[in-house]
């Protein structure tokens, strides 16, 4: 995982290029960028991305942000119940509960 200006990129390499490519992440506009070594995919990022922002400032568009902190999950009743019961008796929110669970995955 690659963090420059608040934008995230995922990278992969393509053993048969020899290449190593990315994509920002939580974006619906596609930025991509690669490069055939650490430092130049690090350059090819902050490009693409610094790239974007000027492509938005020429068209007066706001840039796309990623990761709000906000989605929305789709739970059976019965566990949304359960999950605001225990976050209840541990004497938080629901979201600060879900999020501290969250938090433990890592």
């Amino acid at each position: 995982m690659m963090k420059y200006k608040g934008y995230i990129g995922h990278v992969e390499y393509d053993d048969e290029a020899k290449i190593f490519h990315g994509e920002v992440v939580g974006l619906r506009d596609i930025i991509t960028f690669q490069g055939k070594s650490v430092k130049e995919l690090e350059q090819a990022f902050q490009e693409s991305v610094n790239d974007y922002l000027a492509w938005c400032k020429e068209r007066g568009e706001k840039p796309e942000r990623t990761f709000s902190g906000t989605f929305n999950l789709r739970i059976p009743p019965e566990l949304h119940a359960k999950l605001a019961f225990q976050a209840k008796t541990m004497g938080l929110s629901l979201n600060a509960y879900v999020a501290e669970k969250l938090r433990a995955i890592d």
